[in-house]
């Protein structure tokens, strides 16, 4: 029961996430894509820029700090390159981001949260 509690704050959190980077001039393109190399929760597009989304929601806004980690992100990372062409045009740019949710607190972006 706990593990779907968590699955459903978890869509909520990514519904958020992608209805705050539409008001930010970003379309979306996916959400969930699976891949065998793990998950990517948005991928989102604005202008030449495609950016695969890891989205985490947590109860508290002082546990976002500890929410994203480098095996995380390298995982997200390996997803997003395993299907980018998929998604990023020739000529776009591809990168990996963040959006840290909480009730009660802004969205926090974090553009670029991968650079191996």
């Amino acid at each position: 029961m706990k593990r779907q509690l968590a699955e459903l704050s978890g869509r909520d959190g990514e519904k958020r996430a992608a209805l705050w980077l539409r008001a930010k001039g970003w379309s979306i393109l996916a959400n969930r894509v699976r891949t065998p190399l793990g998950e990517i929760d948005l991928v989102a597009r604005r202008g030449k820029l495609v950016a695969f989304v890891e989205v985490k929601w947590r109860k508290d806004k002082a546990e976002l700090d500890h929410a994203i980690d480098e095996r995380r992100l390298s995982r997200v990372a390996a997803a997003a390159e395993a299907v980018a062409h998929d998604y990023a045009r020739e000529g776009e740019d591809i990168r990996i981001d963040v959006i840290l949710l909480a009730p009660g607190s802004f969205p926090r972006h974090i553009a670029n949260a991968w650079q191996p």
